[in-house]
């Protein structure tokens, strides 16, 4: 597939709002269908951690034209896939089928989004299998540190500090109005993005959104921003003990750029460099390799609509924690303190780029990105931008985007294991 742009894409705007992008491609017989609407944990009570996400998976339940079994069964008969899934500050969804499914999977994706009923005997079968999830999550060593970090690394009460999921407390007391009352209240066509990706030709592909969800009505509400996070300006460090565990896992990290940020892929690039690149970065080399101090260490930069975190993961030996935190942190230090080699630099750049053909070889790739583009209004030549903008890149700018998102004295530290042996 050709890198998309201004000349492939269609982007219409229907009247109740919703964003609509197109792009053909006939090389295949699938169509893809990929959006978000704007409501997630960010718009619920932190007393009512997890409605969000139970909401979002109760859609599928039951609606006032299909039961559990009929959407499932409509769906699966033709080979194609609907779902639903809620975030932070938004719910995603996506369909999957064949081109001639296409009305077939708009009108179930339409029916869940516009006509749940969240029946009650539903809702407490999804209620078991979420607490289930949360007494396995309890068990957990990496879940378990990432849910301690992000406790530790935001302040008490952003959305970020708390669990998507919930917890075992807030799960229990969120009742079948409550879910109906979080939906009623947050779900309709407002900031909307839906792109169809795949064999349907772009004036159809249109047609059938706009008959599915062109006469969605919901009333206006208006949100604030992701509130910002201040720097982190000491250590805060934390472990949880998980009996009959024989790995610990440590998350060290900050809060990061939002996706928005000026120096969004400057910190992209750095990161590359820190832990992705070849076998994990830097860290893969020095940690793991070069020190085996660790099973697998590596880092992410998340970015997102607010201050996404920046983390390193590592899965050590428990016998190893204080000696990997030490090397991580002396990886971090170098990235912040010495310019990266030109040669190091241009390997990391030719890896980006040359991972972008390898992103948009499905249509679902292509459908996701379009999507991102939208979301944080990066334009319809983006993607033919990106080579450009990665390659603009200097070592300098790496450098002063570490030193201001980095630390190596001042960060978030989750560590999850075994108890400490006597």
């Amino acid at each position: 597939m050709s890198i998309p742009g201004p000349e492939s894409i269609t982007r219409r705007q229907l009247p109740n709002g919703i964003v609509v992008l197109v792009r053909e491609n006939h090389n295949s017989p699938s169509v893809v269908v990929s959006g978000y609407l704007l409501v997630g944990s960010y718009d619920e009570d932190p007393s009512q951690a997890g409605l969000s996400a139970f909401t979002a998976d109760g859609l599928m339940r039951g609606t006032a034209n299909r039961t559990f079994e009929q959407i499932y069964e409509e769906v699966e008969a033709v080979g194609a896939s609907v779902g639903v899934s809620g975030g932070t500050y938004a719910t995603t969804f996506g369909t999957k089928s064949l081109a001639e499914d296409l009305s077939l999977t708009l009108s179930v994706l339409s029916d869940v989004l516009r006509h749940p009923t969240f029946p009650s005997e539903e809702m407490e079968r999804l209620r078991g299998e979420i607490l289930t999830d949360l007494e396995e999550r309890a068990h957990d060593t990496r879940r378990m540190a990432s849910l301690t970090f992000h406790e530790l690394a935001y302040p008490q009460g952003h959305p970020y500090a708390r669990s998507l999921s919930g917890y075992p407390e807030t799960i229990a007391k969120i009742s079948r109005d409550d879910l109906a009352a979080f939906y009623a209240g947050g779900y309709g066509p407002q900031g909307c993005v839906i792109a169809i990706v795949g064999a349907v030709e772009t004036a159809k592909a249109l047609a059938r959104v706009e008959a599915a969800l062109g006469d969605w009505e919901s009333p206006t509400y208006t949100r604030e921003p992701l509130p910002d996070v201040p720097r982190i300006a000491k250590i805060r460090q934390r472990a949880v003990t998980i009996p009959g565990k024989t790995q610990s896992d440590i998350l060290l990290g900050y809060p990061g750029p939002a996706r928005t940020s000026p120096d969004y892929l400057d910190a992209f690039l750095g990161n590359s460099i820190l832990g992705i690149f070849g076998l994990m970065g830097r860290l893969g080399d020095t940690v793991r390799e070069a020190q085996g101090l660790a099973y697998y260490s590596y880092s992410l930069v998340e970015g997102g609509p607010g201050p996404g975190p920046w983390r390193v993961i590592a899965g050590v030996n428990p016998a190893n924690v204080e000696q990997a935190i030490d090397s991580i942190r002396s990886e971090i230090r170098r990235l912040c303190q010495e310019p990266v080699g030109q040669e190091e630099l241009d390997d990391n750049k030719a890896f980006i780029t040359g991972s972008l053909p390898l992103s948009l070889e499905t249509n679902s790739g292509v459908a996701n990105v379009l999507v991102r583009m939208e979301r944080y209004g990066l334009g319809l030549d983006y993607l033919e931008r990106y080579t450009d903008l990665i390659g603009s890149i200097s070592a300098e700018r790496v450098q002063v985007a570490a030193q201001r998102w980095l630390d190596p004295d001042a960060y978030a530290v989750a560590i999850a294991g075994p108890p400490e042996a006597d």
